[in-house]
C-alpha cells in the first residue's frame, strides 16, 4: 500500500469524533464492560512474559508436589542415521533379535512406557536452561525467517501501490449485482497483504455501494466481514499460514510427530473462502441492507471524498505487473512441471508432498509479489531505482519490530514450557479424562472452536493465541487420533468470526471513523450492531462446514488427512 493511499483513507473528517457507544442502555453497558476488561489485557509481548513467569511458578509447585505421569510413548527409530553409519562402515551392520539370533528389519517406531515428571524452572537446572538457551531458542524459532521472507515481497508490492491499485480496479469494474460478492471476496483475499484490506478496501466499499444507490454502511460492513470475520482462510498461502504452521511444528517436535506443510489446510481454506463469502453476501442482502433501509445522503461532500489517483499511471503500472506475473508463472511452471524438473522430488518425481516445490512456496509467493511490485512501481513511477526497492523492504521490516519482539518471547515460552514437561503431563491427564468420557472427537473439536471464539473477545490475534494453545491442545487431540492439521483447521474456524466484534480490534476506531462519514452519530455500537449478524451466521456456517468435512474424512490439504 502506498503511503499516499494510507494517509488519505485513514484521515478522519472534522466531524469524525467517536461517540461513547450505547450510553444509558443495557447493550451499551455490556459493551463498555467488555472494553474495560479488554483494556486490562497487557500487550501480547508482556503477556508472554507473564505466562513465562506463571509457568515457572507452576512448575516449581508441581515439582515440589512430585507430580508425574506414565504413558506409552512411540519413539522414532533413527533409521536414516543408522543407514548412514552402516554405509560408512561398508554395509557390515545387520540388526538382529538377541532372543532368536535372527536378522530383523528395523521398525519405524519403538513402543515403551516412560514416566514424565515436572521439571522445576526455578531450580538450578531450570535457571541454567533459561539463561543458556535464550539465544538458541530464538535462533531456532523458524517463524522469524518465514515472516521476513514472506513480508519482503508483500512490502514492496504495498509500498509501490500495487495492492491499492488492484483493489480499486476490482471495485470499479464490478457489476452492481455482483458488487457485494466481489468486495467481500477481495476482503478475504486481502489477508495476504496485512493492512491493505482495512485501510483501503473498507472505505472504497462504502463509496462503491453509495455510487450504485445502496447504503454505504452496508458496503462498509460487508467489506469488514470479508477482511476480519473470514480472516483465517484464503485462496493463497499467506504469511499467517506460514507463522501458524511453524508454531505448530515447534509444538509437534515435543511429541515426536511429523511436521506439517504450509498447505496442510489448503483445500479447506479454498472451499471456506468461497462458501463463507456467499454466506456474508446473503447476510448483507437479507439482513443488513433491509435493516438499514434507504440511505439519506446528509453530507455528500464528505461521503464522496476520495484520493486523487493518476489513472493513466495506475493502468500502466497494472499492465507492467501483469506481464511480470506471467513471466514469473512461466519460470515457475518450467521449474516444476516437466519430468525431472528441479522443484520435483529427485527420487519419486512427485510435485506435491515433501518436495522442493512445497518447501519453496513461501519464497515463490514472496518473489512473485516482489517482482510484480517492482514492475508496477516502474510503470506507475512510484518506485525509482533499486534504492527505493530496498527502502520499501527496510520500511516493511521496521514495521515488524513489535512482532519480532513478540516472537522473541513466544520462542522462550514454547521452549521453556516444553522443557518443564507441563504440556506432556496436561495432555496425558486430559486425554485419559476424555477417553473415559467417550465424547466423540467432532464434539470436542466444536467445543474447542467455541472456546477460541469466546477468547477472541479479550485476546485477538491469530498468531499469539495459537502460540499459547498449540503446545497444550495438539498433544491432547493427538492422543485421540485427531491429526494436528485438523486441530489447526478448527482453530481457524474459532479465531476469525469474533474479529469484527471485539473492542480490542485495532482498526475498530478507524471503522467507526468511516461510518461517521455517512452517519454523523455513528459510534462503536453502530459498528457492533452491523457486524453481529455476520459473526453469528459465519460462525454457524463455518462450524457446520467443518463438522461435515471432518465426518466425511476429506483431506484438509495435500497429504493432510483428517486423522493421524
Amino acid at each position: 500500500m502506498s503511503s499516499d493511499g494510507a494517509s488519505n483513507t485513514a484521515k478522519p473528517s472534522n466531524k469524525a469524533k467517536p461517540k461513547s457507544a450505547g450510553q444509558g442502555n443495557e447493550s451499551g453497558r455490556f459493551l463498555n464492560s467488555i472494553e474495560r476488561l479488554g483494556n486490562r489485557i497487557p500487550n501480547p509481548t508482556i503477556m508472554f512474559v507473564y505466562l513465562i513467569a506463571l509457568v515457572a511458578v507452576l512448575s516449581a509447585i508441581l515439582s515440589w508436589a512430585n507430580v508425574k505421569v506414565t504413558d506409552t510413548v512411540l519413539t522414532p527409530v533413527p533409521t536414516e542415521q543408522l543407514q548412514h553409519l552402516n554405509d560408512a562402515l561398508g554395509g557390515t551392520l545387520v540388526p538382529f533379535d538377541t532372543s532368536t539370533g535372527m536378522a530383523v528389519t528395523l521398525p519405524e517406531y519403538t513402543v515403551s512406557e516412560q514416566t514424565f515428571a515436572v521439571h522445576n524452572l526455578l531450580s538450578a537446572d531450570g535457571l541454567q536452561v533459561f539463561f543458556s538457551s535464550f539465544v538458541d531458542n530464538f535462533a531456532a524459532f523458524s517463524v522469524v525467517a518465514v515472516v521476513l521472507v514472506a513480508m519482503a515481497g508483500v512490502g514492496v508490492a504495498e509500498h509501490a501501490g500495487l495492492m491499492a491499485a488492484l483493489i480499486r480496479k476490482i471495485v470499479n469494474v464490478a457489476p452492481r449485482w455482483s458488487l457485494a460478492f466481489i468486495l467481500i471476496f477481495v476482503g478475504v483475499l486481502s489477508s495476504v497483504a496485512s493492512d491493505a484490506g482495512y485501510l483501503i478496501l473498507i472505505p472504497l466499499s462504502a463509496a462503491a455501494f453509495l455510487s450504485v444507490g445502496r447504503h454505504p454502511l452496508a458496503g462498509m460492513a460487508a467489506a469488514f466481514a470479508g477482511v476480519g470475520a473470514i480472516f483465517g482462510v484464503n485462496l493463497l498461502i499467506t504469511p499467517s499460514d506460514s507463522m501458524m504452521t511453524e508454531i505448530t511444528n515447534e509444538a509437534l517436535g515435543n511429541i515426536g510427530a511429523a511436521p506439517l506443510s504450509v498447505t496442510a489446510n489448503f483445500y479447506f481454506s479454498i472451499v471456506c473462502s468461497v462458501v463463507l463469502t456467499l454466506v456474508a453476501v446473503l447476510v448483507t442482502v437479507k439482513i443488513v441492507e433491509p435493516r438499514l433501509g434507504k440511505y439519506e445522503m446528509s453530507d455528500p461532500l464528505a461521503a464522496n471524498s476520495e484520493e486523487d489517483v493518476d489513472e493513466a499511471a495506475e493502468s500502466r503500472g497494472l499492465k507492467f505487473a501483469l506481464w511480470s506475473f506471467l513471466g514469473v508463472a512461466v519460470v515457475i511452471l518450467a521449474l516444476s512441471l516437466p519430468p525431472g524438473a528441479p522443484l520435483r522430488d529427485t527420487e519419486t518425481g512427485q510435485l506435491i508432498g515433501a518436495t522442493p516445490f512445497m518447501a519453496s512456496l513461501i519464497f515463490i509467493i514472496s518473489l512473485a509479489f516482489l517482482i510484480c511490485g517492482i514492475f508496477y512501481g516502474l510503470g506507475a513511477k512510484t518506485l525509482r531505482g533499486g534504492d527505493e526497492v530496498v527502502g520499501a523492504i527496510s520500511k516493511t521490516f521496521a514495521s515488524l519490530g513489535g512482532l519480532l519482539i513478540m516472537f522473541l518471547m513466544i520462542a522462550q515460552f514454547i521452549a521453556l514450557f516444553n522443557w518443564t514437561n507441563l504440556p506432556t503431563i496436561a495432555a496425558v491427564e486430559a486425554a485419559q479424562l476424555l477417553e473415559q468420557a467417550s465424547i466423540p472427537a467432532v464434539l470436542l473439536l466444536i467445543a474447542f472452536i467455541l472456546v477460541i471464539f469466546l477468547l477472541d473477545i479479550i485476546l485477538p490475534g491469530l498468531v499469539p493465541k495459537w502460540a499459547i494453545f498449540a503446545p497444550i491442545f495438539l498433544p491432547i487431540f493427538a492422543s485421540l487420533d485427531v491429526a494436528p492439521q485438523t486441530l489447526l483447521a478448527a482453530y481457524r474456524v474459532g479465531d476469525s468470526p469474533m474479529n469484527v466484534l471485539t473492542p480490542l480490534m485495532v482498526y475498530l476506531p478507524f471503522i467507526v471513523t468511516i461510518a461517521q462519514r455517512y452517519k454523523k452519530d455513528a459510534g462503536i455500537g453502530t459498528v457492533i450492531a452491523l457486524m453481529i449478524p455476520y459473526t453469528l451466521w459465519i460462525l454457524v456456517a463455518w462450524i457446520a462446514l467443518f463438522a461435515a468435512w471432518f465426518l466425511l474424512g476429506i483431506p484438509w490439504g495435500p497429504g493432510a488427512p483428517v486423522n493421524m
